[in-house]
């Protein structure tokens, strides 16, 4: 049976990595929450400007009182926030239409009216005798804001002080404003300081569709000096390499620049044929079977899935509790066992990285192999476990 995930829009994932990543609650509680949340503990939630309230069943037959304080935009931020959607008249259509717009939110966000909950943004409280901020009780009603939010995500600004009609009440206003004394008819009324710095520059204009591609490059006349210890055919691969390289970076997307030694050797391998990996191994000094485990990792999780391949470390306590929490709730057979940032359950391994995020390895032919790309969190990575 599927386990009970939180957030089916992107918004309500949003609000989730929020709460877990952003929003400076105890990591220890966090877990404990969603195990409440998912067992139907929590009544119906009561969400009002800046508060959310709910009944929570725990150990004592009196449900527990648990509200949760949102902080609440000042007018400045409001005019900040109102301002960002009324910049794109796409935006409005959006929320009409009960989506919010990814770019709304990183905009707002990045002009200082977040959505999304930060440090000091929530003030869990519940009248359980647990001190911790916040309890399971308080965590559990955190978690399941997440389902509100996907069915309306109109609660991001309601918790924040206004309701969808006060919002669309102000955006009507704004349009309706004439222009500043004086202008022109037709011209762009003018703009307070605060407000032209609160505005986020639109995306460049897209560039026209051309037939260009990244080619070959040009032969070599003459092979390099023998003293160089280079040959023509290796410049041609790196010298064709680059192009790709620089053809995916033009398209936005491709690797960075900023690989180390070891990450642009598995990148270069990862696109390499099985048998053509002898020569790249030979002159980087490892054997072809370790190349080959370097570009299997490459091509399943990047530089941060090459990384936990390789060498373990000991991570902070509270990421490999809440995978050991995790796994222990997960119906795979076995015992949860821990080894520095390896946490491991019958056939499923958790590797935690340095880069803050997880990744999953099955069992196979005595090892682990890696199965794909890495998770801020280990329920991402067994929801959908074989």
């Amino acid at each position: 049976m599927p386990r009970r995930n939180f957030g089916g829009t992107w918004w309500g994932r949003s609000w989730v990595r929020a709460l877990e990543d952003r929003a400076s609650l105890d990591p220890n509680r966090l877990p404990r929450g969603r195990t409440y949340a998912r067992k139907d503990q929590v009544g119906a939630l009561t969400v009002e400007p800046g508060r959310i309230s709910a009944r929570v069943r725990g150990s004592r037959a009196t449900p527990y009182r648990v509200t949760v304080g949102v902080h609440r935009f000042a007018d400045d931020q409001w005019d900040v926030l109102l301002g960002t959607i009324s910049w794109q008249a796409g935006y409005a259509a959006a929320l009409l239409d009960a989506e919010l717009p990814p770019d709304l939110a990183e905009h707002a966000r990045a002009a200082g009216a977040d959505l999304l909950p930060g440090p000091g943004d929530l003030r869990p409280r519940c009248s359980c005798p647990d001190s911790a901020n916040p309890c399971k009780h308080a965590a559990a009603v955190c978690y399941l804001v997440a389902d509100e939010v996907d069915a309306d995500p109109f609660v991001l600004f309601l918790l924040r002080g206004r309701g969808r009609d006060e919002l669309f009440a102000e955006l009507r206003a704004r349009r309706g404003r004439p222009a500043g004394a004086g202008a022109a008819p037709g011209a762009e009324r003018g703009l307070a300081p605060r407000e032209a710095f609160a505005r986020v520059p639109g995306p460049l204009p897209a560039r026209p569709a051309a037939p260009l591609a990244a080619g070959r490059p040009a032969v070599l006349p003459s092979d390099p000096p023998p003293a160089s210890e280079l040959c023509g055919q290796a410049l041609a691969e790196l010298a064709a390499d680059a192009a790709a390289r620089a053809w995916e970076l033009l398209r936005g997307g491709g690797a960075g620049l900023a690989l180390t030694a070891e990450e642009d050797l598995a990148r270069r391998a990862a696109g390499q044929p099985l048998e053509g990996l002898a020569g790249l191994a030979a002159a980087a000094g490892v054997t072809p079977r370790e190349l080959a485990r370097r570009a299997a990792a490459w091509r399943a999780g990047g530089a941060g899935g090459l990384a936990v391949t390789g060498t373990a470390w000991r991570p902070p306590p509270a990421p490999i509790a809440e995978a050991r929490a995790e796994l222990a709730e997960s119906g795979l057979p076995g015992t949860t066992t821990v080894w520095r940032n390896r946490v491991t359950r019958g056939p499923v391994q958790l590797r935690f990285g340095a880069d803050g995020r997880w990744y999953r390895f099955r069992r196979a032919g005595g090892g682990w192999v890696l199965t794909g790309p890495g998770a801020r969190r280990p329920l991402d990575l067994l929801a959908d476990q074989d």
